[in-house]
């Protein structure tokens, strides 16, 4: 998604939050080059779910190699004809790509100012490109940072109804190694966010 102003005067741990949004959006988009593999093999986690995802994370990162990671992203997300997994809203809430969530979702973006990628063919429903959004919504990107009620909005709509659906089947998927860590992070995250969202409404 393209950027558009970016606010400085952010809480800390929403800035967090965008960070990790971003961070799966960035895993989920492609496979990691090796200095992505790095820096992730250096992250240290606390002992919450959230904390031992991170670690757990980490660990797989520093067992793995860029092209076994394409390999495996290709397998999971691409494959021959479709890969094992399809990251959209959409086939996840109807069983059909391109269906009325991504139609949806097209008319929350430009209600809320958020254009579409140049040089990408990707439906805009993609779990990557909803992490981008939603931490774009938290940090500004797209104009003003959201509110508490609008970035819920979005996650209600367009995340919460089918993302743990799609990061608990990463994480059994028969391609994933690595993967499944990243679906065991995001199923974290999830739960936290939910909860979150659900003490504050």
């Amino acid at each position: 998604m393209t950027d558009a102003t970016s606010s400085l005067s952010i809480d800390p741990e929403d800035r967090l939050r965008a960070d990790l949004y971003d961070f799966l959006a960035v895993l989920l988009t492609a496979p990691p080059d090796q200095a992505l593999l790095d820096r992730t093999a250096g992250l240290t986690g606390d002992a919450s779910r959230l904390g031992q995802g991170i670690e757990r994370l980490a660990r797989a990162a520093g067992a793995a190699t860029p092209q076994a990671l394409t390999r495996e992203y290709n397998a999971l997300f691409i494959g021959v004809g479709r890969g094992e997994l399809l990251p959209y809203a959409s086939y996840y809430l109807t069983g059909f790509l391109n269906d009325k969530p991504l139609a949806r979702l097209r008319g929350d973006m430009k209600t809320l100012g958020i254009a579409r990628s140049g040089g990408t063919s990707d439906p805009e429903d993609n779990i990557a490109a909803l992490f981008e959004m939603m931490a774009g919504l938290i940090t500004g990107r797209f104009g003003s940072p959201a509110g508490p009620a609008a970035q819920q909005d979005f996650f209600d709509k367009h995340i919460g109804p089918w993302a743990d659906r799609f990061m608990t089947d990463l994480t059994q998927a028969e391609g994933a190694a690595f993967y499944t860590a990243v679906g065991d992070l995001g199923l974290a995250f999830l739960e936290i966010e939910r909860e979150a969202f659900r003490m504050s409404s």
